[in-house]
């Protein structure tokens, strides 16, 4: 923030308190009957009238500590521009004090179960709901309550897996991220090849296409894929190529949105965690999602 947007924004917030207490202070001023009247304003509405009382006095009062307050809160915390107010107080700050509290009082607590194995943590009632927990607040955003995944998100509660299901694959998606990417394959097949490819893939899975466009996508697809998909589609978890032939698909398995993914492909991100989360977490989190599907 340049030095003038700094002043204007503190001139006007300043000029606004006290422009409003100079206001109620002489409006009080101004009164006529200091005490209460059955004087009226001289006009009605509706058949009622207003008395000219005066601000009653605990209103008057409440408006000036209200002032006074906003004057010492300005002081001391930021508000006027880019003064960082006399106690130098960020929301960051404040956040990492109480990050490191809860740190230092719950690490014990996520220690006691860093010795388990995922499996065995998946099997304490305990150590899997505190990871359930966990995962509620750091990962059900994307992964959903329970893990039933989303649209681009894998479902974590069936047996379907990219990378693979076990305990210790499930923490290291977790520690360092996962990035997986199909290729466009439009420029290359052409929009014709994509749609045969299309049938193909989706006759692996037991669904009714296009006999021909399906034998001339096998060709294609046999030339193309099985690098990654394997022969057979049955996927391989060392790429994250995904099984073909279960009929669950993490970006939906209509013919139209295979073959938007084969035409223009796809990109997904599973960000790393272990800059986030003390390993101890991780290890609760990775528990509970094993149990998720076991």
């Amino acid at each position: 923030m340049t030095s003038f947007w700094s002043l204007w924004i503190s001139f006007i917030t300043l000029a606004v308190i006290f422009g409003c207490l100079i206001l109620v202070v002489r409006t009080r001023r101004s009164e006529v009957y200091k005490e209460t009247t059955t004087e009226t304003m001289h006009h009605s509405f509706d058949g009622i009238e207003e008395l000219d009382n005066p601000l009653p006095r605990w209103w008057f009062n409440m408006f000036i500590i209200t002032v006074v307050f906003s004057v010492v809160y300005l002081f001391l915390y930021p508000g006027l521009g880019s003064y960082k107010g006399y106690l130098n107080w960020t929301s960051y700050n404040q956040w990492e004090e109480e990050m490191a509290h809860a740190e230092e009082h719950y690490q014990p607590v996520f220690a006691q179960y860093s010795n388990l194995a995922i499996e065995d943590i998946a099997n304490n009632d305990t150590a899997r709901l505190m990871g359930q927990r966990m995962f509620n607040n750091n990962c059900a955003v994307c992964h959903g309550q329970g893990g039933v995944g989303a649209y681009g998100f894998p479902n974590l509660a069936d047996n379907d897996w990219l990378y693979g299901g076990d305990g210790a694959t499930i923490k290291a998606t977790l520690l360092y991220g996962r990035k997986g990417a199909m290729p466009p394959w439009l420029d290359i097949l052409g929009e014709d090849g994509v749609r045969n490819v299309t049938s193909y893939v989706l006759s692996l899975s037991g669904q009714e296409v296009n006999a021909q466009a399906a034998a001339q996508g096998q060709t294609t697809y046999q030339a193309m894929c099985v690098a990654c998909h394997g022969s057979e589609g049955k996927g391989n978890l060392t790429l994250g190529a995904p099984n073909l032939t279960d009929n669950i698909w993490l970006y939906g398995g209509s013919f139209e949105q295979i073959a938007h993914t084969i035409r223009q492909g796809r990109n997904g991100v599973m960000p790393s965690h272990g800059e986030l989360l003390s390993e101890d977490k991780i290890n609760l989190i990775s528990g509970y999602v094993y149990s998720l599907s076991n």
